[in-house]
């Protein structure tokens, strides 16, 4: 069985944000559904997050609720491979050359850029 201590030296996802609203900052696991904490400073957020973390840990194992293991990512190559209609791909060499850069550079440029606005 797997102990607390397996779990919290696990290398969970940690998001520290500003808290606009209220100050301070907000801090959560998202791969942990729920475990969110809160502090008027980072070092005291982190210390915060820590302490949360481990009773979120200790109520889950306690409660028998499955406890998932983070997403790590060496399970990710970086490449895919995607079919696109030729116009396109004469589209985006064109604009890749006119920048100066390479097709892969721009198409990484494009994704990046839209995925940030997807986040918003």
């Amino acid at each position: 069985m797997k102990t607390i201590d397996y779990y919290m030296d696990l290398p969970y996802r940690l998001e520290i944000v500003p808290d606009s609203a209220e100050g301070g900052y907000v801090a959560a696991y998202p791969e942990l559904p729920g475990c969110i904490t809160v502090g008027d400073t980072l070092e005291e957020t982190v210390a915060h997050v820590l302490d949360a973390k481990r009773e979120w840990l200790t109520a889950a194992l306690e409660d028998g609720i499955e406890i998932k293991e983070p997403v790590s990512l060496d399970d990710y190559s970086g490449q895919f491979k995607l079919r696109i209609p030729k116009s396109l791909h004469r589209s985006l060499a064109e604009h890749s050359k006119a920048e100066g850069i390479s097709m892969n550079q721009y198409c990484l440029y494009l994704l990046t850029r839209n995925d940030a606005l997807a986040s918003r």
